[in-house]
Formats: structure tokens, C-alpha cells, sequence
């Protein structure tokens, strides 16, 4: 009687997996990869119990008598030197040979070299990839994942929003397994296509007329001096600084481009501030055009050629600008005993109150006081009389003249004594010749 135990071998795997398993009584050979058949005649204590003898066989064992001469030889184990020899056999039975056949683990099949070769799930589409997946082999096996821009979730590959993870240092959009990088106005993307870099717009196009300034992403524009900037903040006009001020210079300003020059009128000079007018002397450097009977009058801007004092009957000359009226001529009782000559220049717009002349007696007598008063030329009221002193007084100009003016005044100094009942008076004839201009 023979009583047997094995097991039948068989590779399993489990669907969508690329991953090899063994059925019971063969080991996984990681070397390899294949599966080997387990001995378990040695790796199992007793195995076998009683009279019968263990004999291995591919994927499981068989328990026979010790006495059964089939399994003599030669699958008798070790401990069969232990027994004595059977009795001589009999007829042998013709039983098939017990070979192991060559088993490759899963994802491998042998190939015309009898060897275990790496099956292609892709190429020969034996994989389990989802239609929106890839598959990509692997040794012995293979696995599915999703194209670059994309994740794999729950089965199915979802587009990635790179935009929300801040791929793009300025600007980005996002596209189905992609994204682009833009750049703000003023920046040009990097060769790298995410981070940006300022456009110096100075060098690369100069948009201003001037000057430009370069700035982060931008660029300024400035003029030179003398020009402003336009409204557009690209172009320069020409700054009239003469609309500025009145005070830029003493005379006339005369605008240029991006600039501005003072000139003054005919008769001055422009000092070197440029800007202040300084009256020519004509009569000091001789630049005049007068006789020789003439004497030369310099005042602001230009000058006068004056004609020699001539007096008029009843009047006498004393000196070249002096004239005495005689008290023994009947016709000089109601004139005034002299009369002085004077001549005096003023500029225009002078301020006022203006204290401009000074009158006073030369001679004081025991018993006398003096009056002071304007005889004539005065019918604009522009000036008045301030006595001083005793025999003194001031000319005041109490409103302003504006030249060119020539005026005339008879300023008169009245004497008066009451102890000899003498009453008689003086006269000096002050010409103001007003210049044109206030400098």
C-alpha cells in the first residue's frame, strides 16, 4: 500500500498587478526570478510518520512505505542507509521519469534561448491603463502614470494649475498640461521662461528727447536745465523763464532756448551779474555830441548838452549861472533880487516821499526869518516845501514821476525883517531832468 501527499504548482498573480507570487511549495528565487521547488523532506520535521519514507517532489512530497521498491532509487532520502537492504525486486513498473520544468515568475516568458525575458505590457497591450494614462514598462512588469503637466488622482489624470503654485514670477496662464510665463510692461522673460528681467529702455530704444533714467520695470524722463517736461513725459519745450518773474532782470529778458539773457537799454551797461544796467557816462568818457559853447549833462540813459545862462533884462550876470537883479533899477522892485541856476537828474518812479533838495540862506541878518515856498512849476502838485530850520528847507517829492520829463521850478526863499521893513526874496530855478528808466 502506498499513501501519498503532494501538492500541484502554479504561478499566480493578481490582475493590474505587476508583481509575481508562488503557490505553496515553491519559493520565490530573487536571484533569478523564478520559482524553485521547496524541499520540504528537509525543511519539514517529520514529514513523514510511522514506516514511511519521505521522497520530494516538484511543488510538494510523497509519503511511501520504506519497503516499496518503487521509490527505491532514486528518490530515497539520507536515512535509507540506516535500514537494511530490501529483498530483491521484482518487475519494475513503467512509470513516466519526474523531471522540473523551467518556470519564469510573472512578467517574464521564456524566450527562443530557453530564457526568461522581460514581457512588454505597453507594446503588446496586455496593460490595465486608464484611456487617460500611459503605460510605461518596467522589468517584469510596468506601470501607469500620466503625462508631464497632469496627476494622477483617483484613476483619472487631472490637468496641474501651475499658475496657483507660482511657476511664473509675474504673469502666468494656465493651458491643459501646461502653463505660459508672461512678463508686466517693462520686463522681458529669461531664457528659463518663468522669471523675468527688467528692459533698460534708455539703452535698448531711448524714448525721451533729453535724458532718460532707467527705473524697475520703467523709465523716466528729465530734461535739461532751462526745459520742462510736456505732459506725454517724453518730450521737453523750452522753459520761458522770463514769464517767471519781472525781477530776473533790471531791464529786459529776453527768453532763448533753455536759457534766458538780459540786455539793457541804449545808454547802459550790463554789469557782470547780467542782469543789472549801469548808466554810461557819456559826458565822462567824451562820447557826446555837444559845442564847446555847450556843457555836457550826463543823466541816466543819455545825457543833455546845456546852452550858457543868459539873463534877461532887467537882470545883470554875475557868474556863469548867477543873475542879480540891481536895486537901483526901478524895473527889479517886484522881482526877485537873484536868481540861481541849478540843474538836477532823478530817475523815473522814484519813491516817495523823496526829500531831493536842500535850499537854505547864506547870509542871516539881526531881526530877519525866512519863508520857503515852490513860485512856480509846480501845477502837478508833485512837490512841496519843508522848512528845516530857521533858513533852511527841503524839496520833497510827494507823488512819483515818471520820465522821460524835464521840469522846471522856481523855488523861492522870501526874507522878511520887520525892523527895517525889508521884505525881498531869491529864486532858485531847478531844472530835474527824469530819466526814462528807474536804474
Amino acid at each position: 500500500r502506498i499513501l501519498t501527499a503532494f501538492t500541484l504548482a502554479a504561478c499566480l498573480s493578481s490582475p493590474g498587478k505587476a508583481q509575481q507570487q508562488c503557490t505553496n511549495g515553491f519559493d520565490l528565487d530573487r536571484a533569478s526570478g523564478q520559482c524553485l521547488d521547496i524541499d520540504e523532506c528537509r525543511t519539514i520535521p517529520e514529514a513523514c510518520r510511522g514506516d514511511m519514507v519521505c521522497v520530494n517532489q516538484n511543488g510538494g512530497y510523497l509519503c511511501v512505505p520504506r519497503t516499496n521498491p518503487v521509490y527505491r532509487s532514486p528518490y530515497l532520502n539520507p536515512y535509507s542507509n540506516i535500514y537494511p537492504p530490501p529483498p530483491a525486486p521484482g518487475p519494475v513498473p513503467n512509470y513516466p521519469t519526474v523531471t522540473r520544468p523551467l518556470m519564469c515568475r510573472f512578467g517574464y516568458q521564456l524566450d527562443e534561448n530557453n530564457q526568461c525575458a522581460d514581457v512588454d505590457e505597453c507594446a503588446s497591450d496586455s496593460h490595465q491603463c486608464n484611456p487617460t494614462q500611459i503605460c510605461i514598462n518596467t522589468e517584469g512588469g510596468y506601470t501607469c502614470s500620466c503625462t508631464e503637466g497632469y496627476w494622477l488622482l483617483e484613476g483619472q489624470c487631472l490637468d496641474i494649475d501651475e499658475c496657483r503654485y507660482g511657476y511664473c514670477q509675474q504673469l502666468c496662464a494656465n493651458v491643459p498640461g501646461s502653463y505660459s510665463c508672461t512678463c508686466n510692461p517693462g520686463f522681458t522673460l529669461n531664457d528659463d521662461g518663468r522669471s523675468c528681467q527688467d528692459v533698460n529702455e534708455c539703452t535698448s530704444e531711448n524714448p525721451c528727447t533729453q535724458t532718460c533714467v532707467n527705473t524697475y520695470g520703467s523709465f523716466l524722463c528729465r530734461c535739461e536745465p532751462g526745459y520742462e517736461l510736456e505732459a506725454d513725459g517724453v518730450n521737453c519745450s523750452d522753459m520761458d523763464e522770463c514769464s517767471f518773474s519781472e525781477f530776473l532782470c533790471q531791464h529786459e529778458c529776453v527768453n532763448g532756448p533753455g536759457s534766458y539773457y538780459c540786455i539793457c537799454p541804449s545808454g547802459y551797461n550790463l554789469l557782470d551779474d547780467s542782469r543789472s544796467c549801469q548808466d554810461i557816462n557819456e559826458c565822462e568818457i567824451r562820447n557826446f555830441t555837444c559845442t564847446p559853447q555847450q556843457t555836457c549833462f550826463n543823466i541816466p540813459g543819455e545825457y543833455k548838452c546845456l546852452d550858457p545862462v543868459r539873463c534877461e533884462e532887467p537882470y545883470i550876470q554875475i557868474n556863469e549861472n548867477r543873475c542879480m537883479c540891481p536895486a537901483e533899477n526901478a524895473g527889479c522892485r517886484d522881482q526877485p533880487f537873484t536868481i540861481l541856476y541849478r540843474v538836477m537828474d532823478m530817475v523815473s518812479g522814484r519813491s516817495v516821499p523823496s526829500d531831493i533838495f536842500q535850499m537854505q540862506a547864506t547870509t542871516r541878518y539881526p531881526g530877519a526869518y525866512y519863508i520857503f515856498q515852490i513860485k512856480s512849476g509846480n501845477e502837478g502838485r508833485e512837490f512841496y516845501m519843508r522848512q528845516t530850520g530857521p533858513i533852511s528847507a527841503t524839496l520833497v517829492m510827494t507823488r512819483p514821476v515818471k520820465g522821460p520829463r524835464t521840469i522846471q521850478l522856481d523855488l523861492e526863499m522870501i526874507t522878511v525883517n520887520t525892523v527895517i521893513n525889508f521884505r525881498g526874496s531869491s529864486v532858485i530855478r531847478l531844472r530835474i531832468y527824469v530819466s526814462q528808466y528807474s536804474f
